[in-house]
């Protein structure tokens, strides 16, 4: 396949290509649905800002008029940021999408396939999708758990969305032989708050060890990804407790208004952020920034071991 008749990568991301750098993807589910203006907008400039401080390139990866973007200038992130009707896309979407050549956010699930057509190894993002609380009677499970099984992209988060149900979604990863790494913990988090009293598979506590684990995984041609689950910082870790409260609340909401599909989580994070005063946004924020920091090192080790 002639990758151009496809994606297109920013200056920067070319330029970092050029100058051998290790490359960061980035998913903009979060800035057209996961926050709202300017929030959004601001916290993926600051996450760029991090990775690049860090000596690694960042590239946000976007569908824009039909286009695999990898990698957004501002006036990009500007109008994903702002642009109302931005549709969002996961595996099946793309094709249609891509297509008809419209716009849209992508999810982790497309973000890893973006990236692995990109030859991106490592992707940071806030929380991955799973398997959605009564996915035993519905089957309602997040596309983003088959991506990891099949497509060779580590993805730096802080666990699996706190919204959804934790066990099950252990419970399918493992069927499907894709390693939960807690990153210096040994319990998987769960995403606005460290603990969620669930055993990861292996801690690893540097990002050396995580890329040679990495390395490893691939050489051997163990296809997927992996989830390197990374604790939200101390300080913005919200109570479990109020956390689980609001959480049900919304819950409770969403079925009553009969929200399901792809909506369901956009309007379950929205309406945590009212019930918990803007707190979870808080916390959203600052575990995508320390995601940031993690995959950044992680992908300068993968690169360095992979020249």
């Amino acid at each position: 396949m002639n990758l151009t008749e496809y994606l297109d990568f920013s200056d920067e991301v070319m330029q970092g290509i050029k100058e051998n750098k290790a490359i960061v993807a980035l998913e903009s589910t979060i800035i057209s649905h996961g926050m709202p203006y300017p929030q959004n907008v601001e916290t993926a400039k600051n996450v760029e800002s991090i990775i690049r401080d860090l000596g690694a390139v960042p590239a946000t990866i976007a569908i824009i008029n039909g286009r695999i973007k990898i990698g957004l200038n501002e006036e990009d992130l500007e109008f994903m940021g702002k642009e109302k009707n931005i549709l969002k896309a996961s595996r099946r979407d793309l094709p249609v999408i891509i297509s008809k050549k419209l716009n849209a956010a992508t999810t982790v699930a497309s973000t890893m396939i973006c990236a692995n057509l990109a030859g991106i190894k490592v992707f940071v993002t806030g929380g991955t999708g799973g398997v959605h609380r009564g996915g035993e009677n519905s089957f309602d499970i997040s596309a983003d758990l088959q991506e990891l099984a099949k497509t060779n992209v580590a993805v730096v988060s802080a666990g699996a969305k706190s919204i959804l149900d934790l066990n099950l979604t252990m419970e399918y990863l493992e069927t499907f032989g894709v390693p939960v790494i807690g990153f210096g913990t040994d319990e998987l988090p769960a995403f606005y708050s460290r603990k969620s009293g669930i055993k990861a598979n292996y801690k690893l506590d540097t990002p050396k060890e995580v890329a040679e684990m990495l390395k490893v995984k691939w050489d051997l041609g163990l296809e997927g990804g992996a989830i390197i689950a990374n604790p939200i910082p101390e300080e913005y870790s919200m109570d479990s407790k109020i956390i689980n409260k609001a959480i049900e609340d919304a819950l409770d909401e969403a079925d009553e208004k009969g929200i399901t599909g792809k909506e369901v989580t956009p309007f379950l994070l929205s309406k945590i952020k009212d019930l918990t005063e803007g707190k979870s946004l808080k916390s959203n924020i600052q575990l995508v920034y320390n995601n940031a920091k993690v995959g950044a090192k992680i992908a300068i080790e993968l690169h360095k071991i992979s020249d």
